[in-house]
């Protein structure tokens, strides 16, 4: 069970790194890996073993950030009308999105990030991402609202990038033109 030892914190130049593809069909010690990245995010958001484990909660985990510099993501999380989002995906890319914007009214944070980074974080307000899961299989997501903002965060996780590289430095409260914000 992965615990917050293990994942690795900012400065880490893993988190730097552009994850490798995982190959395919994935090895056993893969798919436990990415198996072990989805249990975490539903642990941490289960208040007893939270506190039990001393999990912060989150809800999506990217593998660069237990220390395996391999494209594996998984998020958990419900989007504005109640509908569970739990996927752990091989190879997850975006492979199309909307021009519209969306950013989250309270900022991002990350499991690899200790302390606040205040600002908005510009993100596409609609993805259609792709991947494979743990049994092999081909997912296709068509994503809005929160779901679609943890999607591209654990992705950019996949290519190096941290959320707050997106925040604008000059004025990190600047919302994007005629962006979405979402609540959560």
């Amino acid at each position: 069970m992965l615990t917050m030892k293990d994942i690795i914190r900012d400065g880490n130049p893993v988190l730097r790194q552009t994850a490798e593809e995982v190959p395919l069909p994935a090895s056993g010690e893969d798919k436990q890996i990415l198996l072990s990245l989805l249990e975490y995010v539903k642990n941490s958001q289960d208040p007893e073993l939270a506190e039990k484990y001393g999990l912060r909660p989150g809800i999506g985990l990217a593998a660069p950030q237990i220390n395996v510099p391999k494209r594996m993501i998984a998020v958990h999380v419900k989007d504005e009308d109640g509908t569970l989002y739990s996927y752990a995906l091989f190879n997850p890319k975006i492979i199309s999105h909307s021009v519209a914007l969306s950013y989250l009214a309270t900022g991002e944070g990350c499991l690899s990030v200790d302390e606040a980074v205040p600002g908005f974080v510009p993100r596409y307000a609609k993805i259609t991402v792709t991947g494979v899961s743990a049994d092999g299989e081909k997912v296709t997501l068509r994503l809005k609202g929160l779901p679609a903002i943890v999607f591209q965060h654990e992705i950019d996780h996949l290519n190096g990038v941290m959320f707050y590289d997106r925040i604008n430095k000059e004025n990190p409260y600047l919302a994007p033109d005629g962006a979405t914000v979402i609540e959560r």
